[in-house]
């Protein structure tokens, strides 16, 4: 009786183990490593030719991670803004300003050597368009077409001294330089004269993290 028990558990432990097998294999461990975060996100960009601040959002930033190797990508969509600006420090000028995304927003997460949260670096691509210029008060007639020749690139961070917090968020920093315009009609040399240049810094926060 005693071994027919024994080659009984035998029988059942083996079978317990091919279904975990079979589980393994079929949900594998690649998709239990993807985690889907999205976060609320605002902020604001600095354009350093111009002495403009743009606001950015609100808007959201879904993320989907790979918890194994913190790799991320990401997409966060920019409504429309409007800033307002002295051209030769004395001349009224505004505009609306749109940054669409140009494929999705890339990066990596890794622990804060000093412990308390993450490091996260990522980069960016957006077409700036410019639309509604006008200058004191006046408008140009610039069209619908009016943008950057080709994508800038936005890097951003974690400031050194603020870790990011996955499940809480945080702020991220940055910089880039604007590339010349093309499509603004007669006024394609009035903003290749004001906007294009580097020194533009970007800050972003965010906050409310939820999973799905």
């Amino acid at each position: 009786m005693t071994a027919l028990l024994t080659r009984r558990t035998v029988r059942a432990g083996m079978a317990a183990a091919a279904a975990l097998a079979a589980i393994a294999v079929t949900s594998g461990p690649a998709s239990a490593a993807e985690l889907d975060i999205t976060y609320d996100a605002s902020g604001s960009t600095d354009v350093a030719t111009t002495g403009s601040t743009i606001a950015l959002g609100p808007t959201t930033l879904a993320t989907s991670l790979d918890s194994t190797t913190g790799a991320f990508t990401g997409t966060m969509e920019l409504p429309a803004a409007h800033t307002d600006f002295d051209a030769a420090g004395f001349i009224p000028m505004s505009a609306d300003v749109t940054f669409e995304e140009v494929g999705q927003v890339s990066g990596s997460l890794s622990a804060d050597p000093a412990g308390g949260g993450s490091d996260v670096s990522a980069t960016a691509e957006y077409d700036i368009r410019l639309s509604d210029i006008k200058v004191v008060g006046f408008p140009t007639f610039t069209g619908s077409r009016c943008r950057t020749k080709e994508p800038v690139t936005i890097t951003i961070a974690n400031p050194p001294d603020q870790p990011f917090a996955v499940f809480s968020g945080g702020r991220l920093t940055g910089s880039y330089s604007i590339g010349d315009f093309a499509n603004c009609g007669l006024n394609t040399w009035l903003v290749n004269a004001l906007v294009p240049g580097g020194g533009n810094t970007i800050a972003l926060d965010l906050s409310n993290p939820r999973t799905s």
